[in-house]
C-alpha cells in the first residue's frame, strides 16, 4: 500500500501537475512564441522523465516513487513540481486577478471624477460664483478647463444677474466605456434652481463626461449634454 500511494504520487500526479502547470501558464499568457518553445521543451522533458521511469519499473521493479535509495530524487520531483505550480499560480494572479482590479479601481475613480465635475458644472451662488469652476477646473486638461471657463462666464453672469442659485446632485454615474487611457462616463443629475420670490424649479439632468489618463492620473476633457431622441 505504501509503495502504491508513493507511485500514484511521485510517479504520476507529480508529471501531470507539472503539465497541468505549465499548460496553464500558456493559458494565462495567451500562448505567446518564446512560451509556447519553452513549454514544448519542459513538456517533452516531462515525457521523457516518464518513459525512463516507465522502462527503469520494468528493467528493476523500482521506480522514482518506490525506490528507497533515491529520496534526493523525489525531493527534486517535488521541488520542480512546486516550482511549476507556484509559477502558475504567481502568473494567473499577475494575468488576470490585478488586471480585472485595477479596472475596478479605475471604474470607480472615473465615476467619481465625473460625478464630481457635473456637479460642479450645473452648480452656481452668487455669493461666491467661481467656487464651483475652481473645484470643477482642478480635475480637467488645460484645453477642457479653458473651454468650461469660458462657457461658464456667460452662464454665471447671467444667473448672477438675475440671483439665481443652482444646486445639483448626482443621481447615478455610470461608466458607458473605458480603455487603459480613455474613458466616457454617463451622469445623472438632479439640478434645483432657486430664484428669490419664485419656488424652486427642480429638473433631471443627463452629462456625458470624457476622460483621458495621462501620467496616470484620469483627467476630465469634456463635459456635454446627453439629448434623449
Amino acid at each position: 500500500m505504501r509503495n502504491r500511494l508513493r507511485l500514484l504520487a511521485f510517479d504520476v500526479l507529480a508529471p501531470v501537475a507539472a503539465v497541468a502547470a505549465l499548460l496553464y501558464i500558456g493559458v494565462a499568457l495567451g500562448w505567446p512564441l518564446w512560451w509556447v518553445s519553452v513549454c514544448s521543451v519542459l513538456c517533452v522533458l516531462v515525457a521523457e522523465g516518464v518513459v525512463v521511469n516507465f522502462v527503469l519499473a520494468r528493467r528493476d521493479a523500482v521506480t522514482v516513487g518506490t525506490d528507497d535509495d533515491g529520496p534526493g530524487l523525489r525531493l527534486a520531483v517535488v521541488g520542480a513540481t512546486t516550482a511549476a505550480l507556484v509559477a502558475a499560480a504567481v502568473v494567473g494572479y499577475t494575468q488576470w486577478t490585478l488586471p480585472d482590479r485595477a479596472l475596478r479601481d479605475d471604474s470607480a475613480e472615473v465615476a467619481g471624477i465625473a460625478s464630481s465635475v457635473a456637479e460642479a458644472s450645473a452648480t452656481f451662488t452668487p455669493q461666491n460664483p467661481t467656487a464651483s469652476i475652481d473645484r470643477a477646473v482642478g480635475m480637467m486638461s488645460a484645453a477642457s478647463a479653458e473651454r468650461f471657463k469660458n462657457e461658464f462666464a456667460a452662464v454665471a453672469e447671467d444667473l448672477g444677474g438675475r440671483n439665481v442659485s443652482a444646486q445639483a446632485s448626482t443621481v447615478s454615474a455610470g461608466v458607458e466605456a473605458i480603455g487603459p487611457d480613455a474613458a466616457s462616463v454617463a451622469v445623472i443629475l438632479r439640478g434645483t434652481q432657486s430664484t428669490p420670490g419664485q419656488r424652486p424649479d427642480t429638473a433631471v439632468l443627463a452629462l456625458r463626461v470624457a476622460l483621458s489618463k495621462t501620467d496616470g492620473r484620469w483627467i476630465v476633457e469634456d463635459v456635454a449634454p446627453i439629448h434623449s431622441r
